[in-house]
């Protein structure tokens, strides 16, 4: 998949950086080619699949298969911002709160949400097997995960783009 493609009609932004708005636009227009991504997925697979499908500094589109157990937990992508197309199945993102419960939106094929780099979330496979196509600029190179121990401190630990995120424990992070 080309740059030129990805990039094709969509606002750049400041420079090469694009926007939440832009990221969707992009989300959109791969999820409607399922050629360039659904053989690179393993849909009946008994763990959570994906495949990079594109890669540079500015942007980078990864394709998801997720399992109903399938959950990132808490994390944020740094200084990236983001956008999530749901192509099959459906997914949940948990928005964290202080002081009250997470804010939960469910979404379903065709969906999409967006986000900047200052976002703190968790996704889930809300029903059954789902699908997704996320797309990220400035490419991910760090993301930041949370855990809250026994007492309510947030802890964050930093991850690479490489690792597959999920649920941390609390009291391992405490400890460490």
């Amino acid at each position: 998949m080309t740059a030129q493609f990805l990039l094709a009609g969509h606002d750049t932004g400041d420079g090469r950086l694009l926007t939440p708005d832009a990221l969707a636009r992009i989300a959109a227009d791969v999820a409607a080619r399922p050629e360039l991504w659904r053989p690179l997925l393993d849909t009946r697979a008994t763990v959570r699949t994906y495949a990079s499908l594109h890669r540079e500094p500015d942007l980078e589109v990864w394709a998801i298969a997720w399992l109903p157990d399938n959950d990132t937990g808490w994390h944020d992508h740094e200084a990236s911002s983001g956008a999530v197309r749901v192509v099959d199945g459906a997914l949940e993102e948990h928005v964290l709160r202080i002081g009250g419960a997470d804010r939960r939106s469910v979404y379903g094929a065709g969906g999409t949400f967006t986000f900047g780099p200052d976002h703190i979330h968790r996704v889930t496979c809300a029903e059954g097997r789902a699908v997704s196509i996320q797309v990220y600029s400035p490419a991910l190179w760090r993301l930041g995960q949370y855990t809250v121990d026994e007492d309510g401190v947030l802890h964050r630990v930093t991850i690479s783009y490489a690792d597959e995120l999920r649920p941390l424990d609390a009291r391992a992070v405490a400890a460490g």
